[in-house]
């Protein structure tokens, strides 16, 4: 129903529990209490153990691995808050699973990210907060409304805090051509020129050929992207560079998804350092030293707060 609860109070599913817990810090409260667990079968369940009558309650569960389970834990979690008579009902998404899934690609293709936002808006949610959609227009899959963050500034912070602005040897580059965008905000943030790896393929299963457009030679690449998954284009692009004489080759991106082999390759590549933001957690085996974390804590604390307060979270995204 949307309206303003009488008070603020705050939950997390198990997909990101550290990064909720550091979000309650930054406002000065504590998690609300909830049990999220599993029945003997595998069925959700999910006890409230406070009153949340009128209140406005923020959901935080990054639809991380095992994606389907904190998916449903997030959908009963809202279907639990609903009959508890909750004042307003905000989903906060680090990490929103399924968004590559924006459109038919082939003939009788699912579109699965349309089916997420019905499902979240079935289960009881009145708004949705989350961060570095991969595919922006997702926004317009839901009926309610959607404040979509973006880590760039977080991002671009730790590399203007190692010197990187205004520098004449530093390029923002874009590991292919859906991320220009991303990329040429890095380089207005840095003052910085851009370049773009061109990948193609000269014919079904051949090996991917790499055009640099723009200069890097002798000069430090920083490559932008929403996320990295497997890796391989991140890594690829990142040979291509040095073979067009690029100086070093840093990485960064929102989202560590980080899935078969991709620590494995990172870890192999000529990539200096891989800076990521800590929406989608990394398990012990994918820590490693060449991964930077950041957090989005403070920033998504704010956007709490704003929300709370109907004001505009514009600022934020500077």
């Amino acid at each position: 129903m949307n309206v303003h609860g009488t008070g603020i109070k705050l939950f997390a599913g198990n997909s990101c529990l550290e990064l909720a817990r550091e979000i309650a810090d930054c406002r000065g409260i504590k998690l609300g209490e909830i049990d999220v667990s599993k029945f003997s079968d595998g069925e959700i369940s999910v006890n409230i153990k406070e009153s949340v009558r009128g209140c406005d309650v923020f959901v935080i569960q990054s639809l991380t691995a095992p994606i389907n389970d904190n998916l449903m834990e997030l959908l009963v979690m809202a279907d639990a808050f609903k009959r508890a008579s909750a004042g307003r009902i905000t989903a906060v998404i680090p990490y929103f699973a399924y968004a590559r899934q924006d459109r038919k690609a082939r003939p009788r293709d699912p579109i699965t990210a349309k089916l997420v936002a019905d499902l979240l808006q079935t289960a009881g949610f009145d708004r949705v907060l989350t961060m570095d959609l991969h595919a922006p227009q997702i926004q317009g899959f839901f009926n309610i409304p959607v404040d979509h963050l973006v880590g760039m500034p977080v991002l671009a912070k730790y590399f203007i805090n190692k010197g990187f602005a205004s520098s004449d040897n530093v390029v923002s580059v874009s590991p292919d051509v859906g991320s220009v965008k991303r990329a040429r905000q890095m380089a207005f943030k840095l003052n910085s020129p851009i370049a773009i790896v061109d990948k193609r393929r000269p014919k079904a299963n051949a090996v991917e050929v790499m055009n640099i457009i723009g200069d890097v030679k002798d000069k430090i690449c920083i490559m932008s992207d929403d996320m990295i998954d497997t890796a391989g284009t991140i890594v690829l692009g990142a040979e291509a560079l040095k073979n067009a004489g690029a100086k070093e080759v840093y990485a960064c991106c929102t989202h560590a998804v980080l899935s078969g082999a991709a620590i494995e390759r990172l870890q192999n590549s000529c990539i200096k350092e891989v800076i990521v933001l800590n929406t989608y957690p990394l398990t012990p085996e994918k820590k490693i030293d060449k991964i930077k974390v950041l957090s989005v804590g403070p920033l998504i604390s704010q956007a709490i707060d704003r929300i709370y307060g109907d004001k505009a979270l514009s600022e934020l995204y500077n």
